[in-house]
């Protein structure tokens, strides 16, 4: 239960906004992402993706590995690698301390991630009309991870995939 409790949270409180606000609890909306920050820019992940949200937990630093690859923490039996993606994307993070950050897990193919972000916002959900096939800017260090944007609220949603990051050999190839 507690390795999806913070995502059921999330889920759970964009369910009452949706009951106060009078749209049906999630009915009409088509993906839902959850929202996080790092270094000043808003992106969302597909929930499909992200199997769950930490507090940043106590780690064990590895030697012989590249600046980004934080250490790694034993996350109920299991050794989860965190990394710095501010770190490794070469964007500075918004937050100083360590312990106010989030940590986003992946767990893709062969591939378990511990991703350590500025903030975790929240749970957004979009149509597929609210979809467009538009690339973040070429020159963004997010580029290769961007999977087009959500329109909504008059803001852009640009979706970043944690499949396209696992696939990157520079992010799967930590030691030195």
């Amino acid at each position: 239960m507690a390795s999806k409790g913070f995502i059921e949270l999330l889920r759970l409180a964009d369910l009452a906004r949706a009951r106060k606000s009078g749209r049906r609890g999630g009915q009409e909306y088509d993906w839902q992402g959850v929202v996080f920050e790092i270094g000043g820019q808003r992106l969302v992940a597909p929930m499909g993706q992200v199997s769950e949200v930490l507090a940043m937990p106590e780690y064990t630093s590895l030697p012989l590995v590249k600046p980004w690859m934080l250490g790694i923490a034993n996350i109920r039996g299991r050794l989860l690698p965190i990394t710095d993606l501010s770190r490794f994307l070469q964007v500075p993070s918004g937050l100083t301390q360590m312990s106010q950050r989030k940590v986003i897990v992946i767990d893709h193919d062969n591939l378990f991630s511990g991703l350590v972000v500025d903030q975790v916002i929240g749970i957004e959900q979009f149509t597929h009309d609210q979809y467009r096939a538009e690339a973040i800017e070429s020159s963004s260090p997010f580029a290769p991870y961007n999977h087009g944007k959500f329109f909504k609220n008059e803001q852009d949603w640009y979706v970043f995939m944690p499949s396209l990051l696992a696939q990157d050999l520079q992010y799967t190839d930590a030691a030195i």
